[in-house]
């Protein structure tokens, strides 16, 4: 039998939350005056650094280690990954969307997640998506938006890439609220994170081209990705920007 969260875990993840309800309270005051279509990057000159060091280490890592992953493992094989690790994530969204008030999303995540890990072969096989409930990603992050939370300042993460105050505060949050961390031992632990890690190195195959158009054949790489990834996460989360860009839902920057 899977074991409950303890006294303990809860009382960290009560702290953790309440944390960061207090991080994204003065993210608000961080971005007065940046518009919806505004960036308020105080850490350029930092941000440029670790942007550096993320190019370097997607050009020595990352994309010859994504090429390798395409071409040895079965493209079956990696939807199967894809699903698994998505699979996965459905917990942490049922609690963000119960969180956001959205109990359609709330039942949305509970169902797929019910389905696939049964009749899915734990999660292998997205039977749910098959029958029309389809994913419905959701974070931390947006759940501070929700809340009425700014997104404070750009900042770009070492290996993680390009977030903002607020969103680097929800993914924080996500990692220990997570109710999978909770239930799965240390071996259950230790294959979700390599599934997640095989996803991400496999979305970074898919979309090599668009990836490698952004970080090496841009004029200016990071001027490039912070426009991308603030445009497509306004566009998720429903920020109308009043000037003209490209269409978010075309490209995917996550994880540069």
């Amino acid at each position: 039998m899977m074991p409950f969260p303890t006294k303990r875990a809860l009382r960290a993840t009560s702290l953790t939350i309440t944390t960061a309800i207090l991080l994204a309270a003065c993210a608000n005051v961080e971005e007065q005056g940046v518009s919806g279509s505004g960036t308020h990057d105080p850490f350029e000159s930092a941000n440029r650094a670790v942007h550096r060091f993320n190019v370097g280490a997607d050009r020595i890592v990352l994309r010859p280690v994504s090429r390798g992953y395409d071409a040895v493992v079965p493209d079956g094989l990696q939807t199967a990954i894809t699903n698994a690790s998505d699979n996965l994530s459905e917990p942490s969204r049922f609690l963000n969307h119960s969180l956001q008030g959205n109990g359609t999303g709330a039942a949305r995540s509970a169902y797929r997640f019910l389905v696939n890990s049964t009749l899915g072969l734990a999660g292998t096989y997205d039977l749910a998506g098959a029958v029309g409930v389809e994913a419905d990603d959701t974070d931390f992050g947006e759940t501070l938006h929700v809340w009425g939370s700014g997104e404070g300042a750009y900042v770009e993460l070492p290996l993680l890439g390009p977030s903002t105050t607020r969103d680097a505060t929800g993914r924080v949050v996500d990692a220990v609220t997570n109710p999978m961390s909770y239930v799965l031992n240390a071996d259950a632990r230790s294959l979700r994170t390599g599934l997640n890690v095989a996803d991400q190195v496999g979305d970074r195959a898919r979309f090599g081209d668009t990836i490698d158009g952004v970080l090496y054949e841009s004029a200016d790489s990071y001027s490039q990705t912070q426009l991308l990834y603030l445009q497509n996460r306004r566009f998720e989360l429903g920020i109308e920007a009043p000037d003209a860009y490209i269409d978010p839902t075309e490209i995917d920057t996550e994880g540069f």
